[in-house]
């Protein structure tokens, strides 16, 4: 944990100004090319303990591909089948039974907590000696005080089923995220235009 000291309106410009979700880095194979007719079958899998956030994270990623491209793994591979064969062989041969092209793995890596230091302020009104003299009753401070940030790093992988390689990779990070759904669908979109710029995925 690290501390860091922020003058009070450098914090308000972060929080009105700042996207919540970026990317902070992003790599495809080169030797990779995606077909112009975007025949593809991606199977989409949110690798989290929750059931509930694991569907909408993958029906987020799913809903931004291409119509029909993309398959949420909760749809057969159930938490049961995840227990009894979780293993990196069965799913393999599961994608390649499917005659699934490519594999979407998405993952939170880090939550990394920032401890702020934000001063107080004291205001007053300083005119003739008059007013000076007065000045207790014209002044008013308001105290210093911490204020701890969250930053959630989230990796996503693209793997190809044959050859079973990697083909793209990014990292996003989430700054304070005010809710749990608004963050997937930030992350979601992030990632996916990220993809299409870096060439992986065409657009709708």
């Amino acid at each position: 944990m690290k501390v860091v000291l922020l003058p009070l309106f450098a914090v308000l410009f972060l929080f009105s100004c700042s996207p919540s979700t970026k990317i902070v880095k992003s790599w495809r194979d080169p030797g990779t090319t995606i077909a112009p007719d975007g025949n593809r079958k991606i199977y989409v899998v949110a690798m989290v303990k929750d059931e509930g956030s694991r569907r909408v994270i993958e029906d987020e990623i799913v809903s931004r591909l291409k119509k029909g491209q993309g398959v949420a793994s909760y749809t057969t591979l159930t938490p049961d089948v995840m227990k009894n064969q979780g293993d990196s062989t069965s799913l393999g041969i599961m994608l390649r039974n499917g005659q699934y092209t490519d594999v979407i793995l998405m993952r939170l890596v880090d939550v990394e907590k920032e401890l702020s230091y934000v001063p107080g302020n004291t205001s007053g009104f300083y005119g003739g000696y008059g007013y000076y003299y007065g000045y207790s009753a014209m002044m008013y401070s308001t105290p210093g005080y911490y204020t701890t940030d969250k930053n959630y790093t989230v990796e996503t992988t693209v793997y190809s089923v044959n050859p079973d390689k990697l083909v793209w990779t990014g990292t996003t990070t989430t700054l304070n995220p005010s809710n749990t759904k608004k963050a997937i669908n930030d992350i979601a979109t992030v990632v996916t235009e990220q993809m299409k710029k870096d060439g992986f995925l065409l657009k709708k």
